[in-house]
């Protein structure tokens, strides 16, 4: 009976590794994308009791315990470039000097949530240049805007649809606009944003569907959205920051595209998961909340913040503009391939 468990399970967890090969937009293989860790801690736990109670005796078993292996170093493969032990993408900031400082709080607030008084305790704590709030309608508007005095420029569009965005800065925003890219109730933000150094700085606030059932069964949306903004932030000639809850893990297929097109860095890999998402159960954690930045910065710190009652971590992400640092930065390229696969995405009729 164990030996049937263990072998249907370790069946299970190869083929949870397969799927997303099968580069289809509809949920149920993008969903797969998420669970990385998850599958290589299940994959460890399962060689372990294979080795315990049910040692391969048959040839199937063997064969089915060697794809284990070549499973886990798969995952091991995918995984290692957030760890501690990967090679920094961005650099970092040798000292932190202020004037060239842009220091950003990335909340996704879960609408329903009303602890509004824990988001102020945690700003406060981050002390951010730029706040970005998420699923934020009019009562969560109305909890925020206390911090006009500290952060006086702003942009705004509460929606009762979970997909409202607030945008509050110390430093001033020029060019501002709200802007729905693919669907005329999901917005975004574009804006200049001046350094006290007089330096302007491209960014972007995201936040697209999902692609889950109640939301939207497909991640066409969402990938088109994604690799729009890689577009405008390759072509930007201001150094760029996007940043939101992108609703894609750190190294799905997508966002790795994204990286590719945009030529923008993601400060986590080389130092940890720093997973936002779910805040709710440990076991269930995924990084989804992302700031990328153009190769001209580095880093001076990089947090995830005590939860809030939503069910999405904050994060506390400090960059430095320093445009030698693009020599040293591990700067992400697209091939001729990556291009024509962006394109076809963007291009894809709804």
């Amino acid at each position: 009976m164990i030996h049937e468990i263990l072998f249907y399970l370790s069946i299970a967890v190869i083929l949870s590794t397969l799927v997303p090969f099968i580069r289809h937009d509809f949920w149920v293989f993008r969903i797969f994308e998420y669970p990385r860790l998850q599958k290589l801690v299940l994959n460890i736990l399962v060689i372990v009791a294979i080795l315990i109670f049910a040692y391969p005796q048959q040839t199937t078993d063997y064969l089915v315990f060697v794809a284990m292996l070549i499973n886990i170093s798969y995952l091991v493969y995918l995984i290692f470039p957030f760890t501690i032990f990967g090679k920094k993408q961005i650099i970092s900031s040798l000292e932190r000097s202020g004037n060239n400082n842009l220091k950003v709080f990335i909340a996704n607030v879960y609408q329903e949530n009303k602890k509004a008084s824990e988001y102020h305790k945690e700003i406060n704590t981050c002390d951010p240049d730029v706040i970005l709030m998420v699923e934020t309608d009019k009562w969560w508007q109305t909890q925020m805007d206390t911090l006009t005095k500290r952060y006086p420029f702003q942009l705004k569009i509460p929606l009762a649809n979970t997909y409202g965005m607030l945008l509050y800065s110390r430093f001033e925003l020029q060019d501002g606009e709200i802007k729905y890219l693919v669907k005329s109730d999901i917005p975004s933000i574009e804006t200049l944003v001046k350094l006290p150094s007089g330096q302007l700085v491209k960014l972007f606030c995201l936040h697209p569907e999902p692609p889950v059932p109640q939301e939207n069964p497909r991640s066409t949306e969402r990938d088109m959205e994604i690799l729009m903004v890689a577009k405008k932030a390759k072509e930007s000639k201001y150094p760029v920051i996007v940043m939101g809850d992108l609703n894609d893990v750190a190294w799905s297929y997508t966002t790795e595209l994204f990286g590719k097109v945009s030529g923008l860095l993601d400060p986590r890999r080389g130092r940890g998961f720093f997973n936002s998402f779910n805040a709710k159960y440990f076991f269930l954690r995924f990084p989804l909340d992302h700031i990328f930045c153009s190769p001209s910065f580095t880093l001076s710190s990089i947090n995830r913040l005590a939860s809030c009652g939503s069910d999405h971590f904050p994060m506390c992400v400090d960059l430095q503009y320093n445009p030698k640092a693009a020599t040293k930065n591990d700067v992400p390229e697209a091939s001729n391939e990556d291009l024509e696969l962006a394109n076809e995405k963007i291009n894809t009729e709804l």
